[in-house]
């Protein structure tokens, strides 16, 4: 597998320090709110990553954080008149209801900085007795130009990052592009003991801190949206190799920006959504399919004319999956054929598409494309002559590769009562008998009851309605 490195701008052989368990940290929500699209992006992404990964029989180490003490938090618990932890709590909860909807797997750890505190006072100490930090009135400060490869993640010199970046202007600071390891207390803001006296964490700290104590002085792969490259990713790596004396992360995956109707989502302008906004209007495995119908490196566009399609896209893979358990019911164990054979080496011609398109930087447009060969394939190659284990194959390799990249598994259980059987069976003797009036009536009246019938080649199809 080849995976693009933000660090070095190219594509890299995938080569893990341990193939029994694959480090991999991924930075999480800052629980203060509902999570809005465009973080739903990396979150679905990078899930999906760590799916393909254990498909490929690597077993995988998955870290999440969740950033519950920040700036944002301690003004909005302050204004419901409620404790930052109880707000934190609560948005967790939603964070959870929201992501397994969509489908995502919970991390192997979801560490909290609150959580955390030790950890990360450890690393703060450590880069004080160094000599890269250095603390102003309960306050430390990493001191950036201490490290001579900073900058080497966004691939900008300290000089042009400083005059490019807005920067939290302090006169304590020895430079202006030096950050905040550790805050002192402000007036009613939660605090911890510390060596500089009571405070909290700076933001940049918590992922450096939990990575090392979760995944080791070195990960294998660190990812997250394209715009935390600069500066927490920067800072992240600067802190870590300072502190360690080692490489932070050996592959650094990014994913592109979303705009919504080709405009930057903003509360400004209104166009800025929640998942949970979303899901009130599209079910959530199409907003799964969404993001996952681009290439994840390229900007992708939100829009309702694009999650129609979508939809459609979803409602195809499903129609096509119904059509063949309705097959299925009817097959027969039968020895394969030559046809049969030939659908069978296309099937797995479509599955090597597949996993070439995964292994290709994780192009699951591209793997997309090879699910939908398989559905033209079974909508033109599949009939009630086909045997039983061709069908079955069929399904199953839909399901297979859907459900790596978190789609197509829903199964829907259908049961009719002896009424509506009878119903069917009595229109199916009435359509033999050239009764048509009587066929129609039967079928509305079916209908009264949401069940809506198909009239195939093969028999009778039903479904229910909407």
């Amino acid at each position: 597998m080849r995976i693009y490195n933000t660090l070095t701008r190219k594509k890299e052989e995938f080569v893990p320090m341990d193939k029994d368990n694959v480090k991999m940290y991924s930075c999480g929500p800052t629980v203060y709110d509902y999570f809005h699209i465009g973080n739903a992006r990396p979150f679905i992404i990078f899930d999906t990553m760590r799916r393909y990964l254990e498909y490929r029989g690597y077993k995988v180490t998955f870290v999440q954080n969740f950033t519950d003490i920040d700036d944002k938090m301690i003004k909005r618990a302050n204004a419901e008149g409620i404790t930052v932890k109880e707000l934190g709590e609560r948005f967790i909860k939603e964070y959870f209801d929201d992501s397994h909807a969509l489908g995502i797997h919970e991390a192997s750890v979801h560490p909290k900085a609150t959580e955390n505190i030790d950890a990360i006072i450890d690393i703060v100490k450590k880069l004080v007795d160094k000599g890269y930090a250095y603390e102003v009135n309960g306050n430390v400060y990493f001191s950036t130009k201490m490290f001579g490869e900073y900058g080497k993640l966004s691939k900008q010199p300290l000089e042009d990052l400083e005059a490019g970046a807005r920067i939290d202007i302090s006169d304590e600071k020895k430079d202006a592009m030096d950050f905040a390891l550790w805050k002192a207390q402000k007036p009613g803001e939660p605090a911890w003991e510390s060596p500089w006296g009571m405070g909290r964490p700076g933001w940049h700290i918590e992922c450096s801190a939990m990575a090392n104590k979760y995944l080791g002085e070195t990960i294998d792969i660190h990812s997250g949206g394209q715009d935390l490259i600069f500066p927490h990713h920067e800072n992240e790596i600067a802190q870590s190799e300072c502190a360690n004396g080692k490489p932070f992360a050996n592959y650094w995956m990014h994913n592109g920006y979303i705009n919504i109707d080709n405009k930057k989502m903003s509360k400004s302008l209104g166009n800025f959504f929640t998942v949970r906004d979303i899901r009130k209007k599209y079910e959530s495995e199409v907003i799964r399919y969404f993001m996952l119908s681009a290439h994840y490196r390229n900007p992708i566009n939100f829009a309702d004319t694009l999650m129609e399609q979508a939809k459609s896209s979803v409602e195809r893979v499903y129609t096509c999956l119904e059509n063949l358990g309705f097959l299925l019911k009817n097959a027969e164990d039968k020895e394969l054929c030559d046809t049969c054979r030939g659908v069978l080496e296309k099937l797995e011609g479509y599955r090597k598409k597949y996993i070439d398109a995964m292994d290709d930087d994780l192009n699951t447009a591209g793997a997309i494309g090879a699910i939908f060969d398989i559905v033209y394939l079974a909508n033109t190659e599949i009939n009630a002559e086909m045997p039983k284990s061709v069908i079955e194959k069929v399904i199953d390799t839909i399901r297979e590769l859907g459900g790596v990249l978190g789609l197509f598994t829903k199964t829907e259980e259908k049961s009719l009562d002896d009424e509506v059987e009878a119903l069917i069976k009595e229109r199916d003797a009435a359509r033999k008998a050239k009764d048509w009036a009587k066929a129609d009536a039967i079928r509305d009246k079916l209908k009264e009851m949401n069940i809506v019938l198909k009239d195939t080649p093969n028999g009778v199809q039903w479904s229910f309605a909407g």
